[in-house]
């Protein structure tokens, strides 16, 4: 069946069965979707440009785009870059010609790089996506594009030219790692080729169109060393976490949205011997460890008849019988909490994971309303004991004020005292105000309180001085 022929057939669902949708052979057909029921926002004649190409532009790119289906549908090679952009450019010569359109150098290199994304890349976003300042990319509908770079959050001026045009983007991200998204199921978290997180909602949830959240990742992956260069953390700080992972104590990282858990799990999983099995379990992939003996598990979402999940808690448990050292919980947000707590408490010390919460405090509270949510049949008293005897150590994370991320606390579970979880904080960040920019400024500092593991950092022939607890040990100013 020739290329043309088997894109009017994905057109043609049969009743009944959803649109499954080939993105690659959607974005090549052009197909296009008009909303049911557009917005003022989403109306054509409020759209004068697309992706920053003038309303000429975007005629020609349309046109071309029409032609090259119609022409080269068979034949296009997506592996072959440089062979599509050659037919590409071919197309579009003809085009200025036909239509005696004047375009300058400038213009006709636009043209041609808008319609070479469209094609192969992820359209209009495929030039924030390629930009390494942008962190974050929030689209509230097709016309409406925020990116977040070094901390601050902005309108870009790159819009879509239609709701449709996101929805075969979005659909061309979702497929590639075996997922789904339509009106049945309007939700869903997926991810890039490089790792970065992809959040997507589609009407009739999401009101103005489609909306998609892409939190990127850095290429080069993040180093200890890059805490101190951004003033993240101080060396004494990084040096007390290097210790606790080799003896492996529990970590928890806790914090707020957006402000850098993932990453510092990442960090942290840096320091673990290369010569420990670890096993990662995660919602959507996203850590990037180093070490060789790694085994990544990911969460699967229902299939078309609602079945077939597997849940991140079925991957726990599943990780406890792959003979792992440690075991790498991207986030907890439910049942798998229990799984978690029992897994450190069993043999499988050294384990690490994150939780959203505002403070270590809170982080012990938001575990025992996960464990409770899993089902499991226990006393309070019996859960906050799994927490105390589980985690060793708590490092919050947060975005202080002008966007940076920084650790604010690093402390050590005591024991339970009358129901209530103790804490032992040794190092925080005392933030002194902000600069004329409104960035935080302010220092790292220990607390004057030991580690309670000196002792045990010993018997597994680490050393750490034990200046580095000492409230004058203070790293230079921490500029957010």
């Amino acid at each position: 069946m020739a290329l043309k022929d088997r894109l009017e057939a994905r057109r043609r669902p049969e009743a009944g069965h959803p649109v499954l949708v080939d993105t690659t052979l959607s974005v090549l057909a052009g197909a296009r979707e008009e909303p049911k029921a557009p917005t003022p926002a989403l109306r054509e004649e409020a759209v004068p440009k697309s992706a920053g190409l003038t309303t000429t532009l975007a005629a020609a790119k349309a046109a071309i785009h029409a032609q090259l289906v119609e022409r080269h549908a068979d034949e296009i090679d997506i592996t072959d870059r440089e062979g599509v952009r050659s037919r590409i450019t071919t197309l579009a010569e003809e085009h200025v010609k036909t239509t005696g359109i004047a375009l300058n150098r400038l213009d006709y290199g636009h043209l041609v790089d808008a319609l070479l994304d469209e094609v192969l890349g992820l359209g209009p976003l495929q030039a924030l996506l390629e930009d390494p300042a942008t962190t974050e990319i929030m689209i509230n509908h097709p016309q409406q594009i925020y990116v977040e770079r070094a901390g601050r959050v902005s309108l870009s001026p790159i819009v879509f030219e239609s709701a449709a045009q996101l929805r075969q983007v979005i659909d061309r991200i979702v497929s590639t790692v075996g997922r789904r998204v339509d009106e049945s199921s309007p939700m869903v978290d997926a991810r890039l080729r490089d790792g970065s997180r992809v959040n997507v909602v589609l009407p009739p949830l999401a009101l103005d169109g489609p909306c998609m959240t892409i939190r990127k990742f850095s290429r080069d992956k993040l180093r200890p060393a890059d805490l101190l260069t951004i003033g993240s953390a101080s060396p004494e700080m990084i040096e007390f976490l290097r210790i606790a992972v080799r003896s492996r104590l529990s970590i928890l990282v806790s914090g707020g949205t957006s402000s850098g858990k993932t990453t510092l799990l990442n960090i942290l999983s840096s320091f673990i011997p290369a010569d420990e099995r670890i096993v990662t379990v995660e919602d959507s992939a996203e850590l990037q460890l180093r070490q060789k003996h790694v085994i990544r598990l990911e969460s699967r979402p229902p299939n078309v008849e609602g079945k077939g999940a597997i849940e991140i808690r079925d991957l726990v448990r599943n990780a406890l019988r792959m003979r792992p050292d440690r075991i790498i919980v991207g986030e907890c947000r439910g049942g798998e909490a229990l799984d978690m707590l029992q897994a450190m408490n069993t043999g499988h010390e050294g384990s690490m994971s994150t939780v959203h919460a505002n403070s270590p405090i809170d982080a012990f509270g938001r575990l025992e309303t996960m464990v409770l949510m899993g089902g499991a049949d226990l006393p309070a008293r019996a859960i906050q004991k799994q927490i105390a005897s589980a985690i060793d150590v708590v490092v919050q994370a947060e975005r202080v004020r002008g966007g940076a991320r920084k650790i604010v606390s690093i402390a050590e579970i005591t024991g339970l005292v009358n129901g209530e979880t103790q804490l032992h904080e040794l190092f925080q960040f005392r933030q002194s105000g902000v600069d004329t920019e409104g960035n935080a400024v302010g220092l790292h500092t220990a607390t004057g309180n030991q580690s309670i593991h000196l002792g045990h950092f010993a018997e597994r022939g680490e050393t750490l001085s034990q200046t580095v607890f000492e409230p004058s040990a203070l790293s230079g100013a921490a500029r957010g």
